[in-house]
C-alpha cells in the first residue's frame, strides 16, 4: 500500500528587540537567572502589559518578505493553559485576528503557503536537576513572531528546504539572529499519512521543540514510518491519536508527550488589558521597507558580477555566505577568484569537518589576504592551497604563514634564468629535439624548473624566460 506525507510547519522566532514584548525588561541571553524580570513579566497584580511597537514593525518586515497579507488591525487574545514557567497560566497570543496573513514560500517545484504568523509572548525556562526542578523567568516575555505553513509538505527534505529558505529570509531582514542553538528558531512539526490519492486529512501528529534541521528530518521520518506501521499492522486507530509527541535524538525516536488540546480547550478570548494593534497605510509602508531578499541578491551577482546561475544561488542561500563573498568583492578580489576560493576551496574545507560559513576559523579579510597573494604573484595559486590547510590549524596572517612555510614564490629573473640554464644543460639531447620541431616537449622544461625550485617559481616567468633560453 501506497502513503504520502502530509506535513505543516510552525516555527516559532525570536525577534531581536531590545525588549521584551510588553514591558521594558532586557531580551538579553545567558544572564542570571531571574535577573530580567519585573512586576508585568512576573504578571503579579496590578501590572499591565504595554506593547513593543519594534516587534510589530518587525512582523511587518516579515509579511513584506512572503509577500503577505498585512492586517491593518490585529489583535491579541489569552490562551490559557498552566506550566511552572508560565507564570500568569495564560499566554498572551494572536488567535482570532493576526498582524499577518496568506503569505507563501517558493520551494522545488512547489509554493508553501504561510497561513498565518502572529506575535506572542514566550514562556520562561525549566531547569531540571537532580535535586529537583527551577524556573528561570528571564525568557518570560520575550516576542516571538510564530509562523504557521499550511499542510503543504509531503516529504521531510520539503520540509528541510521550506525551513531553511524561512530561517534564510529571517537572517536577511534581520529580525532574529535565528540561532537554533539557543533556541531563536525553534519547530513544531506536525505529521500525520494517509493513502495515495486519499484528500482526507487523517490524525496529526505534532512533534515538538526541535532545534537542529538534522534532528526535525530525523523526526519527521520515525514518525511517518512508526504511522506507516500502525496502518499496515490496523493498529492505526490505537497506536496514532492526536497528541504531543518529543524527539529524542539519542535514541532516534518520538515518545509521547501529552495528548494534543484543540482550540477550544485553551479558551480563548480577547486580551482585555490591551488595545488593538492599529497600522496605519504609512506605518505599513515605512516598515514594508525590507533589504535584498536571496532571489534578489542572486539576479544581482548574475547581472553585475557575472556569476552563473548556480554560484549565485549557492552564494546568497545562506545570508552569513553572501555577506563573505561581499567582504571579499569589498576588499579588491574578483569575483571570479572569490567564488571560486570561496565555494571551492574554503567551503570544501568546512564541510569535510562539518562546519558551516559562520564557524570558520578563517574570516573574510585573511581569505582575501590569501587570494591578493596569488594575484599579485606572491604566491603560487598550489603554495595558496597549502597555505589555506595551514592557516586551518594556526591562528597567524597569511604573510607570517607564507614566511613559515617558505612558500613565497621567485620572481626575480636572474634566479630562475639560474635554475632554467641547470635544466637545459641536464638535458640536452630533449633541448635539440625540441629545437627539431617537438613542441610538445616546453611542456617538459617547464615541470622540471617549477620541481627544481620546489614549486616556488612564478609559473609565468617560467614560460617567458624559458621561451627565450631555448
Amino acid at each position: 500500500m501506497e502513503f504520502e506525507t502530509v506535513i505543516g510547519l510552525e516555527v516559532h522566532v525570536q525577534l531581536n528587540t531590545e525588549t521584551k514584548l510588553f514591558c521594558s525588561c532586557p531580551t538579553s541571553f545567558n544572564e542570571q537567572e531571574n535577573s530580567n524580570t519585573c512586576p508585568t513579566c512576573l504578571a503579579l497584580p496590578g501590572a499591565l502589559p504595554t506593547i513593543n511597537r519594534e516587534a510589530v514593525h518587525k512582523a511587518i518586515q516579515f509579511g513584506k518578505a512572503v509577500d503577505a497579507k498585512i492586517n491593518s488591525i490585529s489583535k491579541f487574545d489569552r490562551k490559557n493553559y498552566f506550566y511552572p514557567d508560565s507564570p500568569s497560566a495564560y499566554q498572551i497570543s494572536q488567535f482570532y485576528q493576526p498582524i499577518i496573513e496568506s503569505g507563501y514560500l517558493d520551494i522545488t517545484d512547489k509554493r508553501v503557503v504561510i497561513s498565518r504568523a502572529h506575535l506572542e509572548a514566550d514562556a520562561g525556562k525549566s531547569i531540571h536537576e537532580s535535586d529537583g526542578s527551577k524556573v528561570d523567568l528571564n525568557r518570560a516575555g520575550t516576542p516571538l513572531l510564530e509562523i504557521v505553513s499550511a499542510p503543504d509538505m509531503r516529504s521531510s527534505d520539503e520540509a528541510i528546504e521550506y525551513l531553511k529558505k524561512l530561517h534564510t529570509i529571517i537572517r536577511y531582514i534581520n529580525i532574529s539572529d535565528a540561532n537554533m542553538q539557543e533556541g531563536s528558531f525553534r519547530c513544531d512539526a506536525n505529521v500525520s499519512i494517509r493513502p495515495k490519492g486519499d484528500e482526507k486529512l487523517y490524525t496529526r501528529v505534532e512533534i515538538k521543540n526541535i532545534n537542529s534541521f538534522r534532528f526535525i528530518q530525523k523526526a519527521i521520518e520515525f514518525e511517518v514510518a512508526r504511522q506507516r506501521e500502525a496502518w499496515i499492522d490496523g493498529t492505526y486507530s490505537k497506536d496514532v491519536w492526536q497528541e504531543t509527541r518529543l524527539y529524542d535524538s539519542a535514541k532516534n525516536e518520538t515518545r509521547s508527550m501529552r495528548s494534543k488540546e484543540e482550540a477550544s480547550d485553551y479558551r480563548y478570548f480577547p486580551e482585555p488589558d490591551l488595545l488593538d494593534i492599529n497600522l496605519s497605510d504609512e506605518i505599513i509602508e515605512k516598515y514594508s521597507q525590507i533589504p535584498e531578499l536571496p532571489v534578489q541578491k542572486a539576479e544581482r551577482f548574475q547581472k553585475d558580477l557575472g556569476l552563473t546561475e548556480y554560484n549565485s544561488n549557492v552564494i546568497s542561500s545562506s545570508f552569513e555566505l553572501a555577506r563573505y563573498f561581499e567582504d571579499l568583492i569589498q576588499f579588491g578580489v574578483s569575483s571570479k577568484m572569490a567564488t571560486t576560493w570561496l565555494t571551492v576551496e574554503l567551503l570544501g574545507r568546512l564541510n569535510k569537518l562539518n562546519l558551516d560559513i559562520s564557524q570558520s576559523p578563517i574570516n573574510s579579510r585573511k581569505l582575501s589576504d590569501l587570494i591578493l597573494a596569488i594575484d599579485n604573484n606572491t604566491i603560487s595559486g598550489k603554495a595558496g592551497k597549502d597555505i589555506l590547510d595551514f592557516l586551518f590549524e594556526n591562528n597567524i596572517s597569511v604573510s607570517d604563514a607564507i614566511k613559515k612555510l617558505g612558500l613565497e614564490q621567485v620572481s626575480d629573473d636572474s634566479s630562475i634564468l639560474l635554475i632554467i640554464d641547470n635544466v637545459i644543460a641536464q638535458n640536452s639531447n630533449k633541448v635539440a629535439e625540441y629545437k627539431s620541431g617537438k613542441d610538445k616537449l616546453f611542456g617538459f622544461f617547464v615541470g622540471q624548473v617549477l620541481k627544481q625550485s620546489g614549486g616556488s617559481a612564478n609559473p609565468q616567468k617560467v614560460n617567458d624566460l624559458l621561451k627565450s633560453r631555448l
